[in-house]
């Protein structure tokens, strides 16, 4: 398995797009998500996309390649919501772990083959780690400030049970992303640091926060480089943004970071705002231009797509990334150099 922190200082290496941009294409019925084995499932299944990396697992196989036939070199795998805290709005709990398993399993036969393909372009898998559907941060309930719910503590044994499955089922690195409350990305760090201690392993983390609004802030109230300060603790590979915003807007936030910290700087910002549809209509060409603003100022060493990003989308971005030279940043410390990713 190739090194990922040896293509990083070779290259600004390119994250693939959106997987429900590309899955709401199939239309999926309530059907196919339950396939034979979850036919007579008690609750409704549809838009349990985790799910289809049991139920569908050609269609998460298809998005993957098309997303590496398009440049990636780096393809999440189908559990942004593969918690035990986030599955329990479909009662499958207890599928976490295979879920995690499947979807990372799926990924790396993909990754695989292309780096079989092309050698010279080894292909990663990251294990993508939403942020669940509940803040440790804020009370749910505006007469009740001090509620929460959600503890550290729960969220940490829900993150921990996800990493476990990933790692098992074969990623080269771990991405907690689109954070939108930093104590929740805290406990899915503390879980990856415990799973490293205790199977005495090193695991790249990619760390992602999303910015919600025009006010520059996380949901939970960070600034981006407050964000920065909070987790630089972590030995992490890299540090950035995605999703909320379009790429034009996320630049000022990506700007506050760069020039602070020793990690690769990522971004995976939407094809522009959602219109009044929810839907996303920035073309390739469109978000191409923003980002290669992102490269001419030296910012970016992992560059990809969110919500509404297609393919098409990321072979624009992958074309452009490909002209310029990752922003230069410290060389990865002596003892993590050729450990196995």
């Amino acid at each position: 398995m190739s090194n990922i922190y040896k293509a990083l200082k070779e290259r600004i290496l390119v994250l693939d797009g959106a997987m429900g941009t590309m899955l709401q294409q199939y239309k999926f019925t309530e059907e196919d998500f339950r396939g034979e084995r979850f036919k007579d499932y008690p609750t409704s299944l549809q838009g349990n996309n985790d799910l289809l990396s049991i139920t569908q697992p050609q269609a998460i196989k298809a998005v993957h390649a098309k997303y590496f036939e398009a440049g990636a070199d780096i393809v999440e795998t189908n559990t942004f919501s593969g918690t035990t805290i986030a599955m329990a709005d479909y009662q499958m709990e207890d599928l976490v772990y295979e879920l995690n398993f499947q979807s990372a399993k799926i990924a790396r036969e993909v990754a695989d083959e292309f780096t079989a393909k092309e050698p010279n372009k080894p292909r990663f898998v990251a294990g993508s780690i939403g942020p669940t559907n509940k803040t440790a941060s804020m009370s749910p309930d505006v007469n009740d400030p001090g509620f929460r719910a959600v503890t550290f503590n729960d969220l940490r044994i829900a993150y921990k049970q996800q990493v476990e499955a990933l790692l098992d089922g074969g990623v080269d690195v771990l991405l907690v992303e689109t954070v939108f409350d930093t104590l929740n990305a805290k406990a899915a760090l503390f879980a990856i640091e415990e799973v490293k201690e205790e199977r005495k392993i090193e695991v790249p983390i990619m760390l992602s926060g999303t910015i919600t609004d025009a006010s520059g802030r996380t949901l939970s109230g960070q600034t981006a480089e407050a964000f920065l300060i909070s987790v630089s603790h972590i030995p992490l590979l890299s540090v950035g943004f995605n999703c909320a915003l379009g790429a034009n807007l996320l630049q000022p936030h990506l700007e506050a970071i760069a020039h602070k910290t020793d990690f690769a700087i990522s971004a995976h910002p939407n094809a522009g705002l959602p219109n009044a549809f929810g839907e996303y209509d920035e073309t390739p060409e469109e978000m191409g231009e923003q980002i290669e603003e992102y490269l001419k100022k030296n910012l970016i060493n992992i560059i990809g797509g969110c919500c509404g990003t297609t393919p098409e989308h990321i072979k624009v971005i992958a074309n452009i990334a490909s002209k310029y030279k990752p922003r230069a940043h410290p060389s990865i410390p002596s003892q993590r150099e050729g450990k196995q990713s």
